[in-house]
């Protein structure tokens, strides 16, 4: 009946094993740490995924944002980020709103800064989680970097909210696409995310298509 209850409600996984405890029930759902050998193929998978995807951006990060493995185009974008926001763990939200990372070259920052917060809010009230809580105060806290050349997405035709990013002296856009498990039966999967970069426009894909050869 709890685990009934807890599917119907999408209550994630985390949260349905503290739901069986409470019940008196073992939990459900194993926890394995992501270099176990029993999830070898897994990494495995979501390596040749994220590679498949060049030379478009791409990445998989945990429950806290921190990045478990990411493309040669994600890299691209890094380029000039300082080696301090660089050593590991990294960390996506860090590096994209910190004021040294890439906020600076973020052409809609407001906009985007705002989509990412917002999403972290239905994260925290969905999970519950005070390691996200804390990653959230950290950096909403970050002063937003003046721009003279602040963009909104009402200033362009768009499918979605665009990344414009500021790269060598060229301004390229994406819009992101965030894949989660299907039915994950382990903590640690359903915990994972895979988040895609697909161009907005011509000039972005001719010249990430540039680079790549």
């Amino acid at each position: 009946m709890v685990l009934r209850l807890a599917e119907h409600l999408q209550v994630p996984v985390r949260e349905r094993n503290a739901l069986l405890l409470a019940a008196g029930h073992a939990p459900r759902y194993s926890e394995t740490p992501l270099d176990d050998p029993a999830l070898g193929a897994l990494r495995e998978g979501l390596e040749r995924l994220i590679q498949g995807y060049e030379p478009y951006p791409a990445l998989v990060v945990d429950a806290t944002y921190d990045v478990v493995t990411a493309n040669r185009g994600i890299t691209l974008l890094l380029q000039g980020v300082p080696e301090s926001l660089l050593a590991p763990p990294l960390n996506a939200m860090r590096l994209t709103l910190h004021p040294e990372g890439l906020a600076p070259r973020i052409r809609n920052l407001r906009q985007w800064r705002g989509h990412l917060l917002a999403q972290m809010e239905r994260q925290i009230a969905l999970h519950r989680s005070a390691a996200l809580r804390e990653l959230y105060e950290e950096v909403a806290a970050y002063p937003v970097p003046e721009s003279g050349t602040e963009e909104t997405a009402d200033d362009m035709s768009y499918v979605a909210l665009p990344l414009r990013i500021e790269h060598e002296g060229r301004v390229l856009s994406f819009v992101s696409s965030i894949s989660t498990f299907n039915t994950p039966m382990d903590v640690t999967v359903a915990e994972l995310a895979i988040e895609t970069f697909l161009p907005a426009d011509p000039a972005t894909v001719k010249y990430l298509q540039s680079v790549a050869t």
